[in-house]
């Protein structure tokens, strides 16, 4: 919370305000359910960190982590809750605001307080949560270890002749089982369908000689898991193979770039040279990156554009993809971390299209 401050009075705000969400569990390690009424964390330079809460929910509050740090200032039912937060914030200035802030909570506050004004904090400070100490590295290790481990399972299981929606389902209960409290998504793109880079398993039946896309995550100990594997029903076509490889040598020169100071737009530049190369650049559709954390899509992201450095301790996926429309679709995805030296993956499984049944 005191680097958040002194990383706000820096980028020239008079302070943060950090609703429920991923921005207030990383702060604080506190999350409650987002009301209408109105919990708020207000940073500020050179003050004690203070949350307003409301009265009820005050109990639940003073047990997280982050509660001897905090100041509490709690509001009842029946009383304005943003005259109780305007003191807090001097009656001007220009204030980061967690993105997922209720737009009620936020015009309530311009109400009371006509000299502020705001801005998102993935606007100003989009590296807020972007670079992650030891604990929180070992957390994504081992949600990426747990991810790595449903994979392995997973293959054991036959295909052929099921819906997506059960394959899925059985992902599902596999990061259950290793360890996952909330799960994500659970792509599971067969045949045409894995063209389609978000595709949500569907109803449609997997046959033989059906490319099936595996992309799946969520949170272990409040930390993401996110990767992509290709899978093949059978034995694939000289040209599925083809399409496969490609895609896994621009993985690996994606993840070849990764190093402190490289940019961000680099790691997309080296996966989308390899496939532009090979003549498939019009079917390589969306970025080759996001960041991951108490999310798993936040800053950094690896896109042409980006042209903020790497630094030890910024953790993101790797995954670019082949989508052929109406055919099939590939994509290869690591979560990997950076290191002094370079890179280190967060997802260890093989990256050669195995074979399912």
């Amino acid at each position: 919370m005191a680097r958040a401050a002194r990383a706000a009075a820096d980028a020239g705000l008079a302070g943060l305000l950090v609703a429920p969400g991923p921005d207030l569990v990383h702060l604080t390690g506190y999350q409650p359910v987002p009301t209408e009424r109105l919990t708020l964390l207000v940073l500020a330079d050179g003050h004690d960190p203070v949350l307003v809460v409301p009265t009820l929910e005050a109990p639940d509050a003073e047990h997280a982590p982050g509660a001897p740090a905090l100041t509490f200032r709690d509001w009842t039912d029946g009383r304005d809750p943003y005259a109780v937060t305007a003191p807090l914030l001097d009656g001007r200035g220009r204030f980061g605001v967690s993105d997922n802030a209720w737009a009620m909570h936020l015009l309530g506050l311009q109400k009371q307080l006509p000299d502020t004004s705001y801005v998102t904090l993935t606007e100003t400070l989009p590296m807020l949560r972007a670079v992650k100490d030891a604990a929180e590295l070992a957390r994504l290790e081992a949600a990426g270890a747990a991810a790595d481990a449903a994979y392995e399972e997973i293959l054991k299981v036959r295909f052929s002749g099921r819906r997506e929606t059960e394959i899925a389902a059985e992902l599902a209960g596999l990061l259950r089982r290793f360890g996952h409290s909330q799960v994500d998504f659970t792509i599971v793109g067969s045949g045409p369908n894995g063209a389609n880079p978000h595709h949500e398993a569907g109803d449609r039946t997997i046959v033989q000689g059906d490319m099936v896309v595996l992309d799946f995550g969520g949170l272990k100990d409040g930390y993401g898991s996110d990767t992509t594997r290709t899978v093949h029903v059978g034995e694939p076509t000289a040209e599925e193979q083809h399409v496969h490889n490609v895609v896994r040598a621009a993985q690996q020169a994606g993840f070849d770039a990764v190093r402190p100071g490289a940019a961000c737009q680099d790691v997309d530049r080296a996966a989308r040279k390899v496939i532009t190369a090979a003549g498939f650049g019009e079917h390589f559709i969306h970025r080759t990156g996001h960041g991951i954390g108490v999310t798993t899509h936040e800053p950094p992201y690896m896109i042409e554009g980006e042209d903020r450095p790497l630094v030890a301790g910024m953790c993101f996926s790797v995954e670019p993809g082949i989508y052929l429309p109406g055919r099939f679709g590939v994509r290869i995805e690591d979560i990997v971390t950076v290191t002094e030296s370079g890179g280190r993956r967060f997802n260890n499984t093989a990256r050669e299209m195995a074979v399912v049944e």
